[in-house]
């Protein structure tokens, strides 16, 4: 008689096939349920200017060096024009010049803020050459400078823009009259902790990526924010929606992807600012960069500072505006006229 088989490890090729083609079914039936649950649409920039561009916001052409399309930027110039020495503030990825909302109401007074969507952020549009390297960036705000007759500024970066003010700053010396760093400086792509989801969500393949030009789930946008803020508690309803829409805007969701792969692909080098006025700034609470990184960096700048809050995370100008500023209006009351 033949050796009996066990009835549990016959599978026929067609039986795992057909599991194979079901599995893939749900799959795809799992990915149409969720493009129909949270279908966010790119949307144009004539939509989206009435609830988060009202007055003071403006939209510019900059013309950059050897580029024939000028490059379309969402700009507010804000306080009086003549008082010296204006701000620049520079948002981080992800984000807009609305981060600043608090510290300019509290800045504006006494001082003149220029705050700006980076390209391809925000309400600005994307750039015409479709390129996101830090040289670029450091050609738009010479450019930007040049554009509003800045000769010096005071310049403020929180995270991504944090490492552009320092990096412009040692370039251009002469053009900086003062840093201010928040939550970044030296970002080492190795060295960042625990990117939030949407972050990583930006790291996917490039055949699946495209996907997320056309889906947006709010939830995990929620999440995201909560990652970046001290008490997640505090992330509001308000807050979800601003990021919601704005990263809508036509070009933005590429825009932020090649960002991303630009900031994992090519640190920064470290450098010295030596004659600069630096104040830094950091919310203790931070787990995406850590401050080790940025205190090694600014250990030899002899002219700088550091401020901490116990209490916030990645986001101090956003979470805690009246705290966070504090510093600053004692930094720049104490720079020489």
């Amino acid at each position: 008689m033949p050796p009996r088989t066990d009835p549990a490890h016959q599978r026929p090729s067609g039986v795992v096939a057909v599991a194979v083609w079901r599995m893939l079914g749900l799959m795809l039936l799992g990915l149409a349920l969720c493009a129909m649950a949270f279908r966010a649409p790119q949307r144009d920039l004539t939509s989206l200017v009435p609830r988060w561009a009202p007055a003071p916001s403006d939209f510019i052409e900059l013309r950059l060096p050897g580029t024939s399309t000028p490059q379309l930027l969402h700009v507010r110039d804000q306080g009086p024009a003549g008082a010296r020495p204006p701000l620049l503030l520079l948002h981080g990825l992800g984000s807009s010049l609305h981060s600043w909302e608090g510290w300019v109401a509290q800045l504006q007074g006494r001082y003149r803020v220029i705050t700006v969507d980076l390209p391809g952020l925000g309400l600005s549009g994307p750039s015409p050459q479709g390129r996101y390297s830090t040289e670029e960036d450091l050609n738009f705000i010479t450019a930007l400078m040049a554009q509003l007759k800045l000769d010096r500024v005071v310049l403020g970066g929180h995270s991504l823009g944090a490492q552009l003010a320092w990096q412009f700053a040692a370039k251009h010396p002469e053009r900086v009259e003062a840093l201010v760093l928040v939550n970044g400086g030296w970002q080492q792509p190795s060295a960042l902790q625990h990117p939030p989801i949407g972050f990583q969500l930006l790291g996917l393949d490039a055949l699946l990526s495209p996907l997320l030009n056309d889906i947006l789930p709010r939830p995990l946008l929620r999440q995201t924010l909560q990652q970046l803020w001290g008490d997640p508690s505090a992330v509001s309803s308000e807050l979800v929606q601003r990021h919601y829409e704005l990263i809508q805007r036509q070009g933005h969701r590429e825009a932020l992807r090649q960002r991303w792969q630009v900031l994992r692909a090519n640190p920064s080098e470290p450098s010295t600012v030596s004659q600069t006025p630096t104040l830094i700034l950091w919310g203790e609470r931070d787990t995406y960069i850590p401050q080790q990184a940025t205190r090694d960096l600014t250990a030899s700048w002899p002219h700088s500072r550091w401020h901490t809050f116990a209490h916030l995370g990645h986001m101090p100008q956003e979470e805690d505006p009246r705290a966070s500023v504090e510093p600053v209006l004692e930094f720049l009351h104490s720079l020489k006229p």
